[in-house]
């Protein structure tokens, strides 16, 4: 958790200083669901760290890859261990902005259609990820909401032979990260 909270403290930092209002949060969900043939996996991770300003639409968010809760034991043991590689890769990363910010009003209570671009770094690759979403803004809270599919072999991530008809060519991942409002510049009013 210190190591969690220190993350959060950096990706804090690293948004612009001249943010107008920032939105934190270190309990965002993100979730990944493989449907095959052979077996459904699904694994939920509640401990996702994000912070997004809204100034510029950028957005940042850590996972950690130990995290993620599976229904079996052996599931999330081969996922660690063989497939990710979470004691060499402890954490997924994804560092982007919203694309159509202008459509966004922060000052009124809504639900928002997002573009969302930016680079994901998982098992040590990073690429260019493109996805839709949604923006809630409520109050002092905004909630980020998207899902797109990932292909595990665009990360390097190997699927033995033996297995390989039991998990999907494309994961979908669903992520859900209710942030709340953590900073306002006094000085742009």
């Amino acid at each position: 958790m210190k190591n969690q909270l220190f993350v959060l403290f950096l990706l804090a930092a690293s948004v612009s200083a001249s943010a107008q209002t920032r939105y934190m949060t270190r309990e965002g969900k993100v979730s990944f669901y493989s449907d095959a043939l052979l077996e459904k996996i699904e694994a939920h991770n509640s401990k996702a760290a994000g912070v997004f300003e809204t100034a510029g639409g950028n957005f940042q968010t850590i996972v950690l890859m130990k995290a993620f809760m599976f229904e079996k034991d052996l599931m999330q043991q081969h996922f660690n261990e063989n497939y990710v590689e979470s004691d060499k890769f402890p954490k997924a990363t994804f560092k982007g902005m919203i694309d159509n910010l202008s459509e966004v009003d922060f000052g009124k209570d809504g639900e928002y259609a997002v573009s969302v671009s930016g680079k994901m770094e998982l098992h040590g690759i990073t690429r260019n990820v493109n996805a839709k979403g949604k923006l809630k803004v409520e109050g002092t809270t905004v909630t980020a909401v998207s899902e797109f599919l990932l292909n595990p072999e665009d990360y390097d991530i190997k699927i033995p032979k033996l297995v390989r008809d039991k998990i999907a060519k494309e994961v979908k991942v669903v992520v859900d990260m209710k942030m709340n409002k953590i900073a306002e510049d006094k000085t742009e009013k």
